[in-house]
């Protein structure tokens, strides 16, 4: 609940609407379907890597083993927002409570600093991998992954906190209708009945250090990596060292596209339409698609999969 003082007159509020998207019933029910189908898709997608990853000896390595992390996260990310947005699609009234819309508003970007974190995590195995082979087996250890792993998680949780305290003192006194389907920064700051300047500028500036210093080393290990893998003789291990950069630098573009037109300058993304769209593409399309990416490229991965299924 946000109470402010205004001219002896007190504005409470105690619950926000998701305005979501407007459209007729009918509408409605049919992107509830929609995106119910997408969400049972997701979770079984990236299910399926971590049981293959899980059940299969010969995955057990820092590579599949963050990749099976980055799974269980994505899982996450698209759990925090899409069931929320599926019962508004049902519900006439829409709305989520202040403490809920605070508590979404940190949980989901919190899951998406982790994100960042786990891309610029996932980029280092493979310099380390690619560029230092012999060492690999001595740096990645199973207890250096597991504790990149838990910094990752730790490191993003800890990021949003400044941001979701300042979003929790942000005055909200006139309209309650947050016009997205979640509590996401850009929309909330819309509705704020006072200009905060200092607020919107220091969530820009968290959002743009952790996305430019993970960007940087991500690219930066990339370019080294191809480098080296430029290196090595035509065969398979060069074909398969692409393939294995290609799936990663597709997901980094899809992502960090989008996470940076919305975050870094949340005012290029004024419309709320563009604003919905953007985010559905990396909250929602990423871990769907993330999937196909990281399979289809790779063989083992196929064969771990084609034996899930068999046990399934």
């Amino acid at each position: 609940m946000y109470v402010l003082p205004n001219n002896n007159v007190t504005a409470v509020i105690h619950e926000f609407s998701l305005l979501g998207f407007p459209c007729s019933q009918e509408v409605e029910v049919l992107l509830f379907v929609l995106f119910s189908v997408i969400y049972i898709l997701t979770l079984l997608g990236n299910s399926a890597i971590i049981c293959a990853v899980w059940w299969n000896q010969q995955l057990h390595t820092p590579m599949y083993t963050l990749l099976a992390n980055f799974s269980f996260l994505e899982i996450c990310y698209i759990s925090s927002n899409v069931p929320n947005m599926l019962l508004n699609f049902l519900s006439k009234t829409k709305t989520i409570s202040y403490n809920g819309c605070i508590l979404q508003f940190y949980i989901f970007l919190s899951l998406c600093a982790t994100e960042l974190f786990f891309l610029a995590l996932m980029a280092l195995d493979r310099y380390v991998a690619i560029c230092h082979p012999l060492h690999y087996s001595t740096i990645m250890t199973g207890k250096v992954c597991g504790t990149l792993v838990s910094a990752c998680w730790v490191g993003g949780f800890l990021w949003l906190v400044t941001p979701a305290i300042l979003i929790s003192q942000v005055p909200f006194c006139g309209s309650n209708v947050i016009d997205h389907y979640l509590c996401d920064l850009g929309a909330m700051l819309a509705i704020s009945c006072l200009p905060v300047p200092k607020t919107t500028l220091t969530c820009s500036i968290f959002s743009a250090v952790i996305t430019f210093i993970t960007l940087i080393y991500i690219l930066v290990s990339y370019t080294l990596v191809l480098r080296a893998v430029v290196q090595v003789p035509e065969g398979s291990g060069r074909k398969k060292a692409f393939s294995t950069c290609a799936s990663h630098l597709i997901v980094v573009s899809l992502f960090y596209g989008s996470v940076m037109v919305m975050y870094v300058s949340p005012g290029a993304a004024n419309q709320p339409g563009m604003q919905k769209f953007l985010t559905m593409l990396y909250s929602i399309a990423t871990p769907l698609l993330n999937p196909l990416i990281y399979s289809l490229r790779n063989k083992e991965m196929k064969v771990a999969l084609r034996k899930v299924m068999c046990k399934v």
